[in-house]
């Protein structure tokens, strides 16, 4: 079901991805704030993670390593092991909200089901006018986001949401119909 579900999925535009996240974090008429659900979907958009996989994560996962952090997880829908550097600027995010919330290094940084986190963001998303945004839109953004911060390079994209290959990872941030796009607006030679 997720793999259908994906394909509906839109990646998020950073400004969506910013009023989504200010909107949950200061709530609104009818819905309270909720700041666990926003910094979960921040993660999110910063790690390249599945919600998933975001909703095991403790404190004690992110181990410093010489001068940085890295995280290791075996990925829930894949199995596969993941390691990877933590940006120190995330991981002073994530202590700083353990430390605010009294979770221990052991405890589970979200203690929450996705499905709760994807009911009120439906609700934040009805409430804006977005359509077609689920937490996987958040691991789009990501994706979508470093593809074009590093000169649209599909194989380092590929590499970091561990895809099988280079075409699933063009298809799974839609860049086939955006190619094609660039390529006749590119062409066009009006006398």
């Amino acid at each position: 079901m997720e793999a259908t579900m994906n394909k509906k999925t839109k990646a998020l535009t950073t400004e969506q991805y910013k009023e989504i996240i200010h909107t949950m974090r200061e709530g609104f008429s009818g819905c309270r704030p909720n700041e666990r659900i926003a910094t979960a979907l921040v993660l999110e958009g910063n790690l390249g993670l599945r919600i998933s996989d975001i909703l095991k994560l403790r404190p004690c996962d992110i181990v410093r390593d010489g001068d940085r952090y890295r995280l290791e997880i075996t990925e829930q829908k894949t199995g596969k092991r993941r390691v990877f550097t933590v940006p120190l600027v995330i991981q002073q995010y994530i202590e700083n909200y353990c430390l605010r919330h009294n979770i221990r290094r052991e405890d589970l940084i979200f203690p929450i089901t996705e499905r709760a986190i994807q009911k009120q963001l439906h609700i934040v998303c009805d409430y804006l006018g977005f359509e077609g945004i689920s937490t996987h839109s958040f691991r789009k953004w990501y994706a979508t986001e470093i593809y074009k911060a590093n000169g649209y390079d599909i194989a380092l994209v590929q590499r970091l949401l561990q895809h099988s290959s280079a075409a699933v990872t063009q298809r799974y941030i839609g860049i086939e119909p955006q190619r094609i796009e660039a390529a006749i607006e590119k062409h066009t030679q009006l006398i």
